[in-house]
């Protein structure tokens, strides 16, 4: 029942569904004016992997790692009552990553103090490389997220 307390986030299903979106646009702006931020990647339908894609120019590929975060617990909870499969979760959801900004590696540190000070949650979540050939699919999921 969408009024039922759900332990996991603290209250009701109704409640965390109607939780809005956060807006980046000015926290973008503000990431472009501090840093050499090459491109952004809003992660909206279609998950991470392919919102990511089609950013990335020819010739580059990224890493991501799932260990690098922990999805909300709506995405749990979505998977286990749901009975949704790890890849199918990702292709429809963010998982709890809403925005990727790609920047040199040089400025990574400088982009965590900007995105910190705006109170924006922000960590690593992978690399960018140049391609080893032809892929398919040019964004590489790799391992586990935690606790999920």
């Amino acid at each position: 029942p969408l009024e039922g307390h759900v332990e996991e986030f603290g209250h009701g299903l109704g409640e965390e569904m109607l939780t809005p979106t956060r807006i980046y646009a000015r926290d973008c702006l503000a990431l472009t004016a501090e840093t050499g931020v090459r491109m952004f990647a809003h992660i909206t339908g279609g998950g991470l992997a392919r919102n990511l894609e089609r950013v990335l120019p020819d010739g580059v590929d990224a890493i991501v790692d799932r260990g690098s975060w922990t999805p909300a617990p709506v995405f749990k909870l979505i998977a286990s009552r749901g009975r949704v499969e790890r890849a199918e979760m990702e292709k429809t959801f963010n998982m709890g990553v809403g925005m990727v900004a790609v920047l040199p590696a040089d400025e990574v540190d400088r982009a965590l103090a900007v995105l910190t000070a705006r109170h924006v949650p922000a960590w690593v979540l992978g690399e960018v490389r140049r391609s080893k050939g032809k892929h398919v699919h040019k964004v590489h999921m790799k391992g586990d997220h935690p606790r999920f």
